[in-house]
């Protein structure tokens, strides 16, 4: 595997996963840090529709957290949905099958709590086989220590750490297009 293709994500090889960004958990993160957070998830996820990537959304134990937040929901619209109760989304067996049935193998990590299901996710689909991209302004926990170590630990796992607008820019990939003009005003 060359340099090149351990970090430069391709739109034909990429899915965008979305963790457990729900009602009752979003009330115990920092308000300014969470806002951050909701508006570079829904940046990734108008992108990834434009682009016409898979999306997967995740929700942990709906009954106790509650929903995906609806202005992250009305913007993953086609995406696939997976209620679960395993903190790694890889518990789920559909989650891993959509995955491997894709035949992507570049996985865009976002979502909470850094240190639990996206950590036990990015682990697991590292342990599959997959490259997976954590970006760092799209994943957040209760508390800054704990999103800290946790992105130590991805990196260490051999998960890529990156940030919305490496992601979107990667994907464009040009300047001058239709979809370039239409994406690039999101991050203005």
């Amino acid at each position: 595997m060359s340099i090149r293709d351990r970090f430069f994500l391709e739109r034909d090889k990429a899915v965008l996963a979305v963790i457990d960004v729900q009602e009752r958990l979003c009330v115990a993160m920092d308000e300014k840090v969470l806002h951050k957070l909701t508006k570079n998830i829904g940046i990734l996820l108008e992108s990834a529709t434009e682009l016409k990537m898979p999306v997967l959304v995740t929700e942990q134990y709906v009954k106790g957290l509650g929903a995906t937040l609806p202005e992250l929901k009305e913007k993953a619209t086609g995406a696939t949905s997976y209620e679960k109760m395993t903190f790694s989304c890889c518990g789920s067996n559909d989650f891993i099958e959509k995955l491997r049935s894709s035949g992507r193998t570049q996985i865009i990590i976002t979502g909470m709590e850094s240190h639990v299901c996206v950590l036990q996710t990015v682990i697991d689909l590292r342990d599959a086989g997959f490259d997976v991209h954590v970006v760092k302004d799209a994943v957040m926990s209760r508390s800054k220590q704990n999103w800290q170590t946790a992105i130590e630990v991805m990196t260490l796992a051999g998960a890529v750490p990156t940030c919305t607008e490496s992601v979107l820019f990667q994907l464009l990939k040009v300047a001058g297009t239709e979809e370039f003009k239409k994406l690039s005003k999101l991050v203005k």
